[in-house]
C-alpha cells in the first residue's frame, strides 16, 4: 500500500470520523466541579457535580435558576473523561433535573459502567423508571410551598430501590403537616427520609423541634455547601 502523500485528503478517514462524531451522545451541561457533597445521607463526602441544564419545574424558591437555559453541549465520553480526572470514585448527576433529557440516562448508565458510585438528585416528576438500577436516587417530594406540588409523579415511590432517599423541602409549618401525612399515607417511614428547611425561610431549630415533638422518622439536614462558601457561590 502506498503510503499517504503529505497533504492529500482521506476523504473516506475523515468521513469516518465526521460520522463517529455525528452518532456520539451529546447532553446539555451546565457545570462539573469537585466540591464537598452537601445534602442526603452522602453530605461531607467529596463529590463530583455533573450539573445538566434544563428543568421542567419552576419551584419559587429554586436555587439554580441559571441552570434552565444555556449550557455547553458535551459529547458523553468528554463528560466521563473530565468527571474521571478529578479522582474522586463518588458522582451526583444533578440540574435543573438531570432526566429532562433523555441523554441524562445514558450518562447516569455510562458512569455505572465505569465504577463510579452514582447518585441522582431528581424532583420527583419524571419517571424514574429507565435510571440504571445502580445509581442511588434523592427523590426530592414536592411540598407544597413550592409552587409545583401538582407535578410529583407518585407511581416513583413503589419504584424506589432499598438505597434510594426521599427527600421534603420545607417552607414551613404547612409543609411540614404535610410532608408528615405523606409519610403516612404511603407508608414511607423504615426508608431514608430527608427534611430540608428552605434556605432564607425556614430556621433549622423549628423544624427540629417539629420533629422531635411529632417522632417523625426522618433525618434533618442542611445545604452544607452553603454553610461553607456561602449561598450564592456556584461550582460548589
Amino acid at each position: 500500500m502506498l503510503p499517504r502523500r503529505a497533504g492529500a485528503s482521506n476523504k473516506s478517514g475523515d468521513d469516518a470520523r465526521r460520522i463517529a462524531h455525528d452518532s456520539t451522545p451529546m447532553i446539555r451541561i451546565t457545570e462539573i466541579f469537585h466540591s464537598i457533597q452537601g445534602e442526603s445521607s452522602h453530605a461531607g463526602r467529596p463529590c463530583v457535580f455533573v450539573r445538566l441544564t434544563g428543568c421542567n419545574l419552576r419551584c419559587r424558591w429554586c436555587d439554580s435558576e441559571y441552570t434552565f437555559t444555556g449550557g455547553e453541549k458535551m459529547s458523553i465520553d468528554d463528560v466521563i473523561a473530565r468527571v474521571r480526572s478529578y479522582g474522586c470514585d463518588l458522582v451526583e448527576v444533578t440540574g435543573g433535573e438531570p432526566l429532562a433529557q433523555k441523554e441524562g440516562f445514558d450518562l447516569i448508565g455510562r458512569l455505572c459502567d465505569e465504577g463510579f458510585e452514582v447518585l441522582i438528585e431528581t424532583s420527583g416528576s419524571i419517571d424514574i423508571e429507565p435510571v440504571d438500577r445502580r445509581a442511588k436516587i434523592v427523590l426530592d417530594i414536592k411540598c407544597p410551598g413550592s409552587g409545583e406540588v401538582e407535578r410529583n409523579y407518585w407511581p416513583n415511590l413503589g419504584k424506589l430501590k432499598p438505597h434510594d432517599e426521599i427527600k421534603f423541602v420545607i417552607a414551613d409549618r404547612c409543609d411540614y403537616e404535610w410532608a408528615r401525612g405523606i409519610i403516612e399515607k404511603h407508608n414511607l417511614a423504615g426508608r431514608t427520609i430527608l427534611f430540608s428547611a428552605v434556605w432564607g425561610e425556614l430556621e433549622m431549630k423549628p423544624l427540629a423541634e417539629w420533629m422531635l415533638a411529632d417522632r417523625v422518622p426522618a433525618r434533618l439536614q442542611t445545604q452544607l455547601h452553603k454553610h461553607i462558601w456561602g449561598a450564592d457561590v456556584k461550582g460548589v
